[in-house]
């Protein structure tokens, strides 16, 4: 098994950093480079397919060097028309080098994704060495613990946490990702860092989960990219990346690279 790189994004993934953080990732592929875009955390949205292309129309006109060629998976609801355990929407899976899975619903990409043929067929490219991406709720889905954003922030429901797809465990992780970690869209009458929950309400959140687990909070324009082979992940962007384990809180600031160690609960 060879795990591929990981980019997990705070938000940015159509920014000038994110350009540069998806060329990082596809430099070690030769032109043209095969990007599959996964669309199932949109799935909910009646123009789910429009934000899957605005995001193929990035990749094309952002990355020329690298002749990106780019086809979706549109593999949006259970039982539904794009159904993830099709073979004809799984498809373009087993043909890329590059899966990404962006905004949308994280607790909508987990419910849909979850022992599909859609999922299985990520984690076997994945450990045949493609690399991946995820960002916003696509990145809240890949912990063992997912923060049901939605519910909580536009609909009210209680402070919780869902099972995530716990893709990180195949690095030995035990992590809730939390993107937007330093969003400020709220402005001076509304927190809403921690993405959208705010300092007060994620300190709450934070006693639900277990001793083990790791919060990996990741800013706004900002990545973490986790190289498995070696062990290591680097920060890239505007921002920082936060891991908060047990009682220990380290802020690592853009341009600096730490060792996955420093992401399990006894670092």
């Amino acid at each position: 098994m060879t795990l591929g790189p990981v980019a997990l994004f705070g938000s940015g993934e159509t920014s000038k950093q994110g350009r540069q953080v998806h060329e990082r990732l596809l430099s070690r592929f030769s032109p043209p480079v095969r990007i599959a875009i996964i669309e199932t955390p949109a799935g909910f949205q009646p123009n789910a397919g429009l934000v899957a292309a605005r995001i193929r129309d990035f990749f094309v006109q952002s990355l020329v060097n690298l002749r990106p060629e780019v086809r979706f998976v549109p593999a949006r609801r259970r039982d539904g028309v794009y159904d993830p355990d099709s073979p004809i929407v799984t498809e373009p899976l087993l043909w890329a080098h590059y899966l990404f899975a962006g905004p949308g619903s994280p607790t909508y990409m987990v419910k849909h994704l979850r022992g599909t043929r859609t999922l299985a067929l990520l984690l076997e490219r994945w450990r045949s060495g493609a690399a991946v991406a995820f960002a916003s709720a696509a990145a809240i889905a890949t912990g063992r613990y997912a923060l049901p954003v939605y519910e909580v922030y536009k609909a009210g429901a209680d402070l919780s946490w869902s099972d995530g797809l716990d893709l990180l465990s195949e690095l030995g992780l035990c992590v809730a990702v939390m993107p937007h970690w330093n969003n400020a869209e709220g402005g001076r009458e509304l927190d809403t860092s921690r993405c959208f929950m705010g300092v007060e309400r994620f300190r709450y959140l934070r006693r639900m989960l277990p001793p083990e687990a790791v919060v990996l909070g990741i800013d706004e324009h900002t990545a973490c990219i986790i190289e498995p082979q070696s062990g290591t992940a680097l920060v890239y962007g505007a921002g920082t990346v936060t891991i908060l384990a047990r009682d220990r809180e380290l802020v690592i600031p853009g341009g600096e690279q730490f060792p996955l160690s420093w992401l399990q609960h006894d670092l």
